[in-house]
This record gives C-alpha cells, structure tokens and sequence, in this order.
C-alpha cells in the first residue's frame, strides 16, 4: 500500500486510527485491505488460538498491533505457544489489530434508564 493511500485511509477513517496505524508499521505489521486476507487472518486465528483456548478469550479483547504481539510473546514465553511462522504471524496480528482494535476498547454503553429501573414483582 502507498503512502499516499495509506494517509487517505486514515484521513477517512478517523483520527484515533493514526495512532494504531503508526505502532502498526512500527512492527511491520500491515493492514488487510481486501476481504480475502481479513478471511486468512481469521482462519489462522481459528487454527493457531483455539488449539489452547476458546476464541471467546480472543474476542474479548481490544489492542493495537502491539498488543496483540505483546500478547503472542507472552504465551510463548509462559504458555507454550510454539512458534508461529512470521507471515502468518504478521497476518494473525492485522487481522487481530483491525478487527479487535484498540479505540473499541472500553465498556459498553450504559442501558436505557427504562431497563434500569427495578421493577417489583407482584408477591405470589
């Protein structure tokens, strides 16, 4: 991807995503552009994730290409995660990184106040 295309994604998608996109590159790590490498990186996930745990504990998750390596790297170092090939690394972690990013990290949104109001239930 050019730097020209790359500068215009981000322009389009937001401000919040250029500091992603830098740690991003920083790593080597590049963005899926086509739906076919989001469905490689998907089944690498698939493949390499749950042969130790459930996808659940994937999903679950938000962070930067950083974090996602972090997080590779720590498993190899205390949970026996072998040793994953670089590219297919390298497109776990996009997949990871733009699918499960950072800036939708956090809580979800509180409920409508009419599904937080206690309701008394008739005594039987």
């Amino acid at each position: 991807m050019n730097t020209s295309r790359l500068l215009l994604c981000l322009c389009l998608l937001g401000p919040g995503l250029s500091v992603c996109a830098a740690a991003d590159a920083e790593l080597g790590v590049t963005a899926a552009t086509t739906a076919d490498e989001l469905a490689q990186g998907e089944l690498l996930v698939k493949a390499h994730c749950s042969a130790c745990h459930s996808l659940r504990l994937v999903t679950a998750q938000r962070g930067d290409a950083r974090y996602w390596t972090d997080t590779i790297r720590w498993m190899q170092r205390t949970q026996n995660l072998w040793q994953i090939p670089a590219q297919q690394e390298q497109q776990i972690i996009a997949y990871l990184s733009q699918t499960y990013a950072e800036e939708q990290w956090g809580r979800r949104p509180q409920l409508p106040l009419s599904l937080r109001e206690v309701r008394h239930w008739p005594d039987r």
